[in-house]
């Protein structure tokens, strides 16, 4: 295959995920930390009360694995993943609404926290470990985190490992009609980046120390793979088509990839290297994978920059983003308030708000007014349901904080019972409260 064949085979599968508008549909995933009640360490995936061992008392409960290897699991509306320090992934099935998206977050979640509650440990809901180093945390049996963990040693930034061990996201997935509509929310999403990071900050422990500046999670990404992590330099071009995402995607190395059902450490071999007839369509999907930045393409837009939070923000997230993602009118009208931004900008923002946060400035307003200027504009599209958990968020920015100096003032006084208020274990404890 030559290269234009090649950069083809991707562009067909970045249209393979226009949808008609009428059928769009809001992705969810959410990241979580297992801890000990009690000493806060991390729990370990191997062990007789591991993450290993939940996962196989999950299986009781209708979840099926998808491999042998029972890292994966799919059930009840969900898909339920590993991470490679033993985060607890779970990945809901995109629907219309919050509502929905809620009820399948619900329903799951009181299935879920009772196996891991009566081992005493909790799932909880920060952007940074609260407590274990990542040198005490193993990485689970996957051939491929042992590749990259390599990988990460030998070509990463100084970071890249505790953002494999250390770090938990939540991420937002929106659908697009066309190459046109493609452009503008990757676009838009890119730009909301340094936004997005700085409201949703989660992270209020580094390696077992108060970390004082903030959007923790932002400086790790941007110090772990320059070519595959962080904002792309394209991300604000007004001819940005398939083919640019297409271009970086193949020039990418692979670190790894499956041959013959089996994963193989090829380094920095890029797609470009290995993509042939034969492997096209499996190494394509694995390398819109296997990079991380902000904003990831595949068939759909992943908005990747927020912490772990918990509920009911959340669900403020996920409404924010369907408020600005899924109505033209609304989306048209943020856009506006973002069109002059470019990479430089965008950087430079990043930059002062991973030392300022929400009182950074973007055309000399703090970040977090325009965020409250956003809540304003996609509240008349939203349902009474998703404007409640806006009127969260609305409330915590009123006061110029965000759940990480919630956090922060409960550690202070009792650090157990700050890591327990921030994890899914207290939300099901409080729905039938």
């Amino acid at each position: 295959m030559n290269r234009e064949e090649k950069l083809e085979k991707i562009i067909a599968y970045l249209r393979s995920g226009e949808k008609d508008p009428a059928d769009f549909r809001l992705g969810f995933e959410v990241e979580h930390f297992v801890v000990d009640k009690d000493t806060l360490e991390s729990i370990s995936y191997y062990g007789e009360e591991g993450v290993r061992a939940s996962l196989k008392d999950l299986k009781e409960l209708g979840y099926e694995a998808l491999d042998d290897t029972g890292l994966a699991l799919r059930g009840h509306g969900v898909d339920i993943s590993i991470e490679p320090a033993g985060q607890f992934e779970l990945a809901i099935s995109a629907k219309a609404s919050v509502e929905e998206l809620y009820r399948l977050y619900e329903e799951n979640m009181r299935k879920i926290v009772p196996v891991f509650e009566k081992r005493g440990q909790l799932l909880v809901t920060l952007g940074y470990h609260p407590r274990t180093k990542i040198d005490d945390i193993k990485v689970i049996p996957k051939a491929r985190y042992d590749f990259m963990y390599k990988y990460f040693a030998d070509f990463g930034g100084d970071m890249a490992h505790n953002m494999m061990k250390g770090t938990a996201s939540m991420q937002f997935a929106v659908d697009y009609k066309d190459e046109e509509d493609f452009r503008r929310k990757y676009f838009l999403a890119s730009a909301l980046s340094p936004f997005i990071y700085s409201v949703f900050d989660n992270s209020y422990i580094f390696e077992g120390e108060i970390y004082y500046e903030r959007n923790l999670r932002q400086t790790i990404w941007d110090n772990t793979d320059r070519m595959r992590t962080g904002l792309y330099d394209f991300s604000f071009d007004s001819d940005l088509t398939y083919k640019t995402y297409a271009e970086r995607i193949l020039e990418t190395p692979m670190i790894f990839i499956n041959k013959d059902g089996e994963d193989e450490y090829v380094g920095r071999k890029t797609l470009e290297d290995l993509m042939t007839e034969d492997n096209a369509d499996a190494l394509v999907d694995h390398a819109l994978s296997i990079v991380f930045p902000d904003v990831r393409a595949k068939k759909y837009i992943e908005i990747r920059m927020a912490d772990e939070v918990p509920f009911p923000y959340n669900m403020a997230g996920l409404a924010l983003i369907k408020g600005v993602f899924f109505n033209e009118e609304i989306f048209d009208k943020v856009y506006d308030i973002f069109n002059e931004m470019d990479y430089d900008m965008a950087t430079k923002l990043k930059y002062n708000a991973a030392r300022m946060g929400i009182f950074a400035l973007y055309e000399n307003v703090e970040l977090y007014q325009h965020v409250l200027d956003i809540i304003d504009l996609v509240r008349p599209v939203l349902s009474e349901f998703e404007n409640r958990f806006l009127d969260e968020l609305e409330a915590l920015l009123d006061f110029g904080i965000v759940p990480r100096d919630i956090f922060a003032k409960i550690y202070k006084e009792d650090p157990k019972r700050a890591v327990y208020e921030f994890s899914v274990n207290k939300f099901v404890e409080g729905l039938d409260g």
